[in-house]
């Protein structure tokens, strides 16, 4: 599958940019909920074992992951259900055992089936599914590292699997705050890093979203505020999906508000 490919793409690109860290500088917190980079790195590697685990079967899966969730249902945030299982692991330790799972996780999902159906924390999806999710994950959570190190990330043309995650993801949107979806879907548009026009559902002048692909991921993983972009929506659903937009599985998340998020 190429998205295991662009998903170790991904993972390198925030490795570089943590490559030079000292053990201290794990602890730099960041804008979002004031996690630090340990946190991040942490979560991530957390549920690239649990993306091999799901290949393995789902036993294997619900025996790793039901700790999680039990946790989560005694009233436990996922930042602190995830610590009993990383113990001491911080700092460069955890850094070398992300970038060797994550290695692991893009040779596993390279040789599966896109179309075999795996577990997961929400609905079971496809192997291809699952290796896009790592990947917006990893983008995700790499730009709050990217934030708060006052970088700006390289960005190219693999974002498109995040953009059309998004897309997909326009029902589920409104589903999980037990919202009608709207119909039809909105028309996208969207300049691609290397200047390519990509789009999306049938054209409407009325209801579309148009501009960067880049800030529209940011928008639809929630790493940035609709209010802060310059992405273009119609007044009704496609601004209506922009201001609560979430592409990611969980219970419905509010967006960060206008300013929260950005480059320190």
């Amino acid at each position: 599958m190429q998205q295991a490919d662009d998903f170790l793409a991904e993972v390198k690109v925030l490795a570089n940019v943590l490559e030079p860290l000292s053990d201290s500088d794990f602890d730099t917190p960041t804008l979002f909920k004031s996690w630090t980079i340990n946190d991040v790195v942490g979560h991530l590697h957390m549920f690239d074992v649990a993306s091999l685990l799901t290949l393995e079967g789902r036993e294997k899966f619900t025996d790793f992951f039901g700790r999680i969730a039990t946790q989560l249902q005694q009233g436990k945030t996922l930042l602190e259900a995830q610590y009993p299982w990383l113990g001491d692991l911080r700092g460069r330790a955890l850094f070398l055992a992300w970038r060797d799972t994550a290695d692991k996780v893009a040779q596993a999902y390279a040789n599966t089936d896109p179309k075999l159906r795996v577990a997961w924390a929400g609905p079971d999806m496809s192997a291809l599914s699952a290796i896009t999710a790592r990947q917006m994950e990893t983008w995700a959570h790499g730009q709050e590292v990217f934030d708060a190190l006052g970088q700006e990330r390289p960005e190219s043309d693999r974002i498109r699997n995040i953009c059309h995650l998004g897309v997909n993801t326009f029902g589920w949107t409104f589903i999980n705050r037990k919202l009608p979806v709207p119909d039809p879907a909105p028309y996208v548009r969207l300049t691609a890093p290397s200047g390519a026009i990509w789009q999306w559902n049938n054209p409407q002048e009325t209801n579309k979203v148009e501009g960067s692909a880049v800030e529209f991921a940011q928008v639809v993983a929630q790493v940035r505020s609709f209010a802060d972009s310059a992405l273009l929506a119609t007044y009704g659903p496609a601004r209506d999906w922009m201001e609560i937009a979430q592409c990611f599985a969980g219970p419905p998340e509010n967006p960060p508000t206008k300013g929260a998020r950005h480059r320190v």
